[in-house]
Order: structure tokens, then C-alpha cells, then sequence
């Protein structure tokens, strides 16, 4: 017994260590950021990427990529593939860090957001002044997007940045900031993507308790951004691909078209992007490449800094 007892304490130890060992390289990987700034909340943390062909006498679009309620710029980065483009097209994206824990997005109808909304839009207009202090920015050519949470918040960015953010996306957002709330100063280009069979945002809306915020029917939200950038009431289909339709309102105020593509059966995830849980999120669709595609509407859309 006097000798089994210091080899039973010894492999404890030896798990524990393991153990620690596992969570250190885990939070290194999926926590990973290589920029920090002093905002309204000190050290905001965000994940840079500059592809390796940057010029800097060249101006360069930024791609801003926000992600979902409990995951982190890491994961966003690698279910997005972001980078993947930013290296083919030449552009800098960034993928900043919300708070709290779980780490997330203060949209102001999130109960108890205590002003958080207002400081992430600061840290987000802080983020861009700090990379184009940085690199050569075009500054009619900052985009951003985002998964769930982060999707929401990039409508967020739509309502109170819209003179500097000149188109944003969406990919299973949660657009819990009521219309009511977003009076931008120019029609916002949009295009967003959106499951069916959503098990975490609904397709047809609702309320989430908890938290106990509401959430729009997504095809309604998508005619209320038609309807605020003075588009056609009535939408033209887009071409289909496999268990994907889509949809575009047309000869909107100052080319700010609203495009919407339904994943008939697909879940909470990024169409063609890396695949989540299934157990979780359900179907991911490879059948179209939202970020292939969200960049293309992103570069027929600038920010027209004329107004017309």
C-alpha cells in the first residue's frame, strides 16, 4: 500500500499536467490574436491578416469579419476562409473580439447590454482608424460581415457606421436591433444568407429566452433593408445552385441592392464554409461559397462617396 499510494499521486499529477497542457494549447489555438487596442474598454483584442502580396502604394480593401455568440476571431477566421480570398484578391481582413463570457456582440435589444452596443461600434470605428493609420486603405472599400451574433452586429455597424462601412453581409444573423433603431446616413448595400432550417436563429423568427430578445422573420427583415434603401418592391430571383435560391431587389437609392440566398435545409453555418457539428447546427450546404460570393458583391459595391 506505502508504495502504490506516491505512484497513484504521481499519475494524477501526470493527468492534471496533461490536462493543463490540453486547455493551454486549446485556448492558444481557438483565443489566438495578434493585435490589441485601447478603445472605450482597454486591451480589445482582433486577428489581422495582410496577404503576403499587400502593396502599400497600392489602396487596399478591408474586409472587417465578426463572429458568433461564444466562439472567437480564430474560429471565424477558419469557418469563413477569409484568408483564403484576402491572399487570392489582395485585400486585408480583420476579425475582431467581442466580450464577456461567452464572448459576444452587445446588440442593444440583448437584455442587460448596459451600453455595450455603443462600445463595440467605438472599438470597431477604432480598429478601422488603427489599420488605416497602418496600411493603405481604400477607404471607399471597407466591408463587414458576420456569422450569427456577428451577423447581427454587422447590421448594427450598417445602422450607426454607414458613412464608413460600404456594404455589410450576413450568414445565419441574429438581427435582433429593432428597424426602428437604424437610421443610417445612406442606403447600405446587403446580402445575406440564412438556413431554413435554422435550429439557433430561426428562419421565421421569434422569441429567444433566454436571453428573451425577438428575432425577425429573415425574409421580412431582408424587405425592410429594401424598403429603407428605396429599392423595388418586388424582388428578381437569382440563378439557383442545388438547395440554394436566391433573390435581389433591384434599382434601389444609389445602387444599394439587398440580396438574399435561402438554404433550403441548411442549419446554422457558413454555406461552404468549414462545416460546424451537424448535432449542433445542422446541415452545412456546399453548394454555394458565401464568401466567394459576398466578395463579389462587395466589389460592385464601394462606398459612393458622391451620395448619387
Amino acid at each position: 500500500m506505502s508504495k502504490t499510494l506516491p505512484i497513484i499521486l504521481i499519475s494524477i499529477a501526470v493527468l492534471l499536467l496533461f490536462i493543463l497542457v490540453v486547455v493551454i494549447v486549446v485556448y492558444t489555438i481557438f483565443y489566438h490574436t495578434n493585435g490589441a487596442i485601447q478603445t472605450s474598454m482597454p486591451n480589445r483584442k482582433y486577428l489581422l491578416h495582410v496577404p503576403k502580396s499587400y502593396n502599400p502604394a497600392k489602396p487596399t480593401s478591408l474586409v472587417i469579419s465578426l463572429h458568433g455568440f461564444i466562439e472567437t476571431p480564430a474560429h471565424q477566421m477558419k469557418v469563413s476562409h477569409w484568408n483564403d480570398l484576402a491572399d487570392e484578391y489582395g485585400f486585408i481582413v480583420v476579425y475582431p473580439m467581442g466580450t464577456g463570457f461567452p464572448l459576444r456582440w452587445g446588440t442593444p435589444s440583448w437584455a442587460g447590454d448596459g451600453g455595450q452596443a455603443l462600445r463595440d461600434i467605438k472599438f470597431i470605428s477604432d480598429i478601422i482608424d488603427k489599420i488605416e493609420g497602418e496600411y493603405n486603405i481604400d477607404k471607399t472599400r471597407i466591408y463587414a460581415n458576420g456569422l450569427s451574433n456577428g451577423g447581427g452586429m454587422s447590421f448594427l455597424l450598417a445602422c450607426k457606421l454607414s458613412d464608413r462601412i460600404a456594404a455589410i453581409g450576413g450568414v445565419a444573423g441574429a438581427y435582433s436591433t429593432p428597424f426602428d433603431e437604424c437610421n443610417p446616413s445612406r442606403p447600405v448595400p446587403v446580402i445575406a444568407f440564412h438556413g431554413d432550417a435554422d435550429p439557433i436563429v430561426p428562419y421565421q423568427g421569434g422569441t429567444r429566452r433566454p436571453p428573451g430578445f425577438s428575432l425577425p422573420v429573415v425574409s421580412d427583415w431582408i424587405a425592410g433593408w429594401a424598403k429603407h434603401n428605396r429599392c423595388d418592391t418586388s424582388p428578381v430571383e437569382l440563378p439557383a445552385s442545388g438547395e440554394v435560391s436566391g433573390i435581389r431587389y433591384t434599382n434601389c437609392a444609389q445602387n444599394a441592392d439587398v440580396d438574399f440566398y435561402t438554404v433550403h435545409g441548411g442549419g446554422h453555418s457558413w454555406p461552404g464554409g468549414k462545416g460546424l457539428p451537424r448535432l449542433i447546427v445542422g446541415h452545412t450546404t456546399k453548394d454555394i461559397d458565401a464568401t466567394q460570393v459576398m466578395w463579389d458583391f462587395f466589389q460592385a459595391h464601394p462606398l459612393r462617396v458622391d451620395g448619387n
